[in-house]
């Protein structure tokens, strides 16, 4: 199976997309997956990422050549984004019919959640303050990179907690039931022979 992986922006979600999703497909029994990140056109925030004619535009231009594409994007507090995305995904069914299997998700609040969600994080951070905060990057992630000494590294520490973080893929799914278990739970119907909805 040949997976494209949609960012707002891939300069460090990529980081973070592929060695989750590439490990997150394995967990639901797809062996043999090939996980890419959209990298053309650059959407360069969530403003773009959520227009239906820039998400077309992708799917034309790389029709055939998946059997999957996931829109990701980070929810940033707006409660009205998951609708936001149900919309993106009916209208692409319109669109595109049975042609095209798509799907549209965002992390809560932001991806680096998700790789924090599989780590072992410092003794004093409890894990709903965690979840609870809208600007994960800055108040926990960052922090946890230069803890490490990571935050030079490739995406800002991004490659390589990810990577570490993409083992536990059951405790992130556990930790993030609203975002990425919902997902997780809508690919496996997709795999089961179900057809994908929200």
């Amino acid at each position: 199976m040949n997976a494209l992986i949609i960012p707002e922006d891939f300069r460090k979600d990529q980081y973070i997309l592929k060695p989750l999703f590439t490990r997150l497909f394995r967990h639901l029994g797809v062996r043999s997956v090939q996980v890419d990140i959209c990298v053309d056109p650059l959407l360069g925030g969530v403003a773009e990422a959520l227009k239906s004619e820039r998400i077309t535009e992708i799917l034309d231009d790389n029709r055939g050549m998946y059997d999957l594409y996931i829109l990701c994007v980070d929810r940033d507090g707006v409660v009205g984004r998951r609708q936001r995305l149900d919309d993106i995904e009916a209208e692409i069914q319109t669109q595109f019919g049975n042609n095209v299997r798509f799907l549209a998700e965002n992390a809560w609040e932001e991806l680096e959640a998700r790789v924090l969600a599989g780590l072992d994080l410092p003794g004093e951070w409890r894990w709903a303050d965690v979840r609870a905060e809208i600007n994960v990057k800055e108040h926990y992630f960052e922090p946890l990179a230069a803890l490490r000494d990571l935050a030079n590294s490739q995406g800002g520490g991004r490659k390589a907690l990810a990577e570490l973080a993409s083992r536990r893929i059951r405790a992130i799914r556990q930790k993030c039931p609203e975002d990425f278990d919902d997902l997780a739970v809508r690919l496996d119907s997709a795999f089961s022979g179900r057809a994908i909805a929200s």
